[in-house]
């Protein structure tokens, strides 16, 4: 069993077959007039997986997830979605996409929204749709438009799990909610995803909150990627040193300097290791998720890191049977 299934337990509904991919990238692009907002990016995420996205605002994120959704056809590369194209009939019934704007009929009652899912979707689950809502005690009969933000936060997040996507696509879903609905919305997330293998694409500038619910990351910066893989994996590939100045130079060490940071309470240095961390030397401590990223963020020019498992493999054959389809029909 891989960790794709393994780490969801015996709960899960969907299991997925070992190596399955639930995203996968190869050579992807996107330009646009003022220039390449995506370029040369190869990853796969694998099924079952709680993956962040995260890069600073411009860095592709938005652009990547409108890819994978086929509201944006890309310039270069290729993207597939449980090995199908975006927007086919094979991908789009296991997709589904939730925006920050998080549009919604204003005059229609929670009740008609959720119905509305229900006649558009041939595998919506009322009851789940039903229990998220009433989790947040949002009342079936009142009108969306009278709804707080983090209400219509709620019915939003119903519609998109009421789908029972397989691919649960997530852009900045709770920037405008206060902590504690946010911290409420997050546990949902969490939970509703272990229980029904859903694997799903969070975007978000909440790094600490992303430590809790991600085991699986995606960095973006200036149009590429900078590291994907196990969250485990990535932290376990880096040390914060205590290095102060005048003391012994990293320079020469086997390790690579990612970014250094005196005086923050922590070590101070984040490296890449070359080699075990030898303990009889400078002090060293294993990053935070919030502290790997804040590194990586603050360093755009850092050699990107990809581990195995978001290493794309070779979808030229996947290419090629969609234009020898296109070409029969």
């Amino acid at each position: 069993m891989d960790h794709a299934e393994s780490h969801r337990g015996s709960g899960t509904e969907r299991a997925h077959p070992v190596g399955t991919s639930a995203i996968e990238a190869q050579g992807l692009g996107k330009k646009y007039r003022r220039g390449w907002a995506l370029r040369n990016v190869s990853f796969r995420l694998p099924a079952g997986r709680v993956c962040g996205l995260v890069g600073p605002n411009g860095a592709g994120k938005s652009t990547l997830m409108g890819l994978a959704n086929n509201m944006i056809r890309p310039t270069t590369g290729a993207l597939r979605v449980f090995g199908a194209a975006p927007g086919s009939t094979e991908a789009v019934p296991r997709t589904s996409f939730l925006t920050q704007e998080k549009p919604l009929f204003r005059r229609f009652s929670v009740a008609e929204t959720l119905r509305l899912g229900r006649e558009f979707n041939p595998r919506w689950d009322q009851e789940v749709a039903e229990g998220i809502v009433r989790a947040g005690q949002v009342p079936l009969e009142a009108k969306v438009g009278t709804l707080s933000g983090g209400q219509r936060t709620r019915v939003a997040f119903a519609l998109a799990f009421g789908k029972r996507p397989d691919l649960l696509i997530l852009d900045e879903p709770m920037a405008d909610l206060d902590p504690l609905v946010r911290s409420e919305l997050m546990a949902t997330l969490k939970a509703e995803a272990a229980q029904h293998g859903t694997t799903v694409l969070v975007s978000s500038h909440m790094l600490a909150e992303l430590e809790h619910i991600c085991d699986y990351l995606l960095v973006i910066a200036n149009g590429g990627l900078r590291l994907a893989g196990e969250v485990d994996e990535l932290r376990a590939a880096h040390a914060l040193i205590d290095a102060p100045e005048g003391g012994p130079s990293l320079a020469a060490a086997p390790h690579q300097i990612i970014d250094s940071r005196r005086g923050q309470g922590r070590p101070g240095v984040l490296v890449r290791l070359g080699a075990p961390i030898q303990y009889g030397g400078p002090a060293a401590e294993t990053p935070t998720l919030e502290e790997l990223l804040l590194a990586y963020l603050r360093s755009p020019d850092a050699p990107p890191l990809i581990t195995p498992s978001a290493r794309a493999g070779d979808i030229h054959d996947i290419i090629t049977r969609d234009r020898t389809k296109a070409v029969t029909a």
